[in-house]
């Protein structure tokens, strides 16, 4: 019972760890940014539903904060494997909307994660608020 009490509040922190706080910055940019943007966001849920933590990694700032949540998760992950012989992670998020100030940019939406487990399974719906930094030509989560 200790085990799974643990697994869930380490699950809910992660979380929020991943769903970042809220913030603004408007000013209209090409599409070919906003669609860069978004594309990091899910590309980089994609990558930790494929429980491929470096290249979740990747997509953001080294350093950043949204870099140790990386790191929390997949210690949560690598911590439920010597339990469970098998652990899935979906997490998908329903973009709303997509703030780009030159070099920086605000994405809200929607996440809606389930880590299954032993038999057990964690799901959370959340509002999401990320951050990125345009380094280059390519934009990073921080």
């Amino acid at each position: 019972m200790k085990k799974k009490l643990f697994l869930l509040v380490l699950a809910l922190v992660v979380t929020m760890f991943l769903v970042g706080c809220g913030g603004s910055g408007i000013l209209t940019t090409p599409a070919t940014d906003e669609a860069k943007v978004k594309s990091v966001v899910n590309e980089y849920y994609l990558a930790l539903s494929n429980l491929n933590f470096s290249k979740a990694k990747s997509y953001c700032v080294y350093g950043s904060d949204r870099y140790y949540a990386v790191a929390q998760v997949e210690a949560l992950v690598n911590n439920i494997y010597l339990y469970c012989n098998v652990v899935t992670l979906n997490m998908v998020i329903d973009i709303q909307n997509v703030s780009i100030n030159v070099n920086y940019a605000t994405v809200s939406g929607y996440t809606n994660m389930i880590l299954t487990y032993c038999g057990y399974y964690e799901t959370d719906e959340v509002n999401s608020y990320f951050y990125l930094q345009k380094v280059g030509n390519s934009w990073k989560l921080y």
